[in-house]
């Protein structure tokens, strides 16, 4: 049977044995792991603290008091030889010396992100066509937004943009239509604006972010005709692509617009066969078509909301989202990469688009 004395003489062992351990140790980790050695779970002073049961009950404080000595022994050697080794670093750190006179290291010059690089091309393409560039608020007026573009409150097309509201009639804008009504308030005809911007809504999947990049077209005239629509977006699609794609017009419904339509171009990738080296072409589906954004003619209503006469003039509008033009022309599979800050992938397109 293990006596008293045997035990507190196991301890004063133990604490010789931890001090010739600890004092060659120079990490931290090192230092931790023999800590854990003989105060951890299993550690030995542990083992000599399962034994106190094996006692008699008048010897066991004797035993306790020897064994929460050495625990404080030995933690406050762990403690006196890490604040050692971060005196020896907060030194080695002082000793250091940085000559001043010495050139920077150079860094390189930082290119035009992609998106910044698409918008700025696609200005130009539209520029070529007599289109100046409309600016307006991210944050915008309810009215603006939706309102003036023929969706009152109770219209069900607002079910079709998921939009982030900062109060009852403020929101982060949807599109860049509001720049197209704050034009037509503040000018009268003949008007030709694209309106380039990020809009808001709530989506988020490879194809969409809550954060996107639009770029609108307005064109407002005596005489304006939906073949003028046609032609200034097969120019765009052919000099942005630098192919001879073709577009077309699906019937579809946007309220601020009568007639209104999807528009589709030529794929790019497979020229609008559908087929890719024998196979189905991917970025299609084989159909050889792909969507690329909404136009329509000015609805009349919307020009009543902003004081032009209907009755004088008419109007086209398109969007497209400047994202998925890069993606069609790039190649690029997930709308996240362009907001990741990866230089990896901004790298790609540093010496500017082709």
């Amino acid at each position: 049977m293990t006596t008293t004395r045997e035990l507190i003489d196991r301890l004063e062992h133990l604490r010789g044995e931890f001090a010739a351990i600890i004092a060659p140790l120079a990490d931290e980790q090192a230092i931790r792991a023999a800590q854990a050695q003989f105060l951890g779970k299993k550690g030995q002073v542990s083992a000599v603290m399962k034994e106190l049961g094996r006692l008699p009950a008048t010897d066991r404080p004797v035993v306790g008091e020897a064994v929460n000595r050495i625990k404080g022994d030995i933690e406050g050697a762990v403690a006196g030889k890490l604040a050692e080794l971060a005196g020896r670093a907060r030194a080695a750190d002082l000793a250091r010396t940085v000559d001043v006179t010495l050139p920077g290291r150079p860094r390189g010059a930082a290119p035009l992100h992609l998106l910044t690089q698409v918008r700025l091309e696609a200005i130009a393409i539209f520029a070529e066509l007599g289109f100046a560039v409309a600016e307006g608020p991210q944050v915008e007026t309810d009215w603006h937004t939706f309102e003036a573009l023929a969706i009152p409150k109770d219209h069900p097309a607002r079910d079709m943009q998921d939009t982030f509201y900062v109060a009852d009639d403020v929101v982060l804008r949807t599109h860049t239509s509001p720049v197209q009504i704050r034009t037509m308030q503040a000018q009268r005809p003949p008007i030709r604006i694209v309106a380039p911007g990020v809009v808001y809504r709530r989506d988020d999947d490879p194809t969409h972010s809550p954060m996107f990049t639009q770029i609108e077209g307005l064109a407002v005239d005596v005489d304006i005709r939906f073949s003028d629509l046609k032609g200034v977006l097969l120019h765009f699609v052919r000099r942005f692509f630098r192919k001879d794609l073709d577009v077309r017009f699906r019937p579809s419904y946007f309220p601020f617009v009568e007639p209104g339509a999807e528009v589709d171009m030529s794929c790019s990738f497979c020229g609008g066969a559908g087929v890719l080296a024998a196979a189905t072409c991917r970025v299609c589906k084989g159909t050889g078509w792909v969507e690329i954004g909404g136009s329509g003619m000015v609805d009349p209503d919307v020009f009543a909301n902003v004081g032009i006469d209907a009755e004088r003039y008419t109007g086209f509008a398109f969007g497209m989202g400047l994202e998925r033009m890069a993606m069609l022309r790039h190649g690029v599979n997930d709308i996240k990469y362009y907001y990741e800050g990866d230089l990896r992938f901004l790298s790609m397109f540093a010496g500017g688009v082709s």
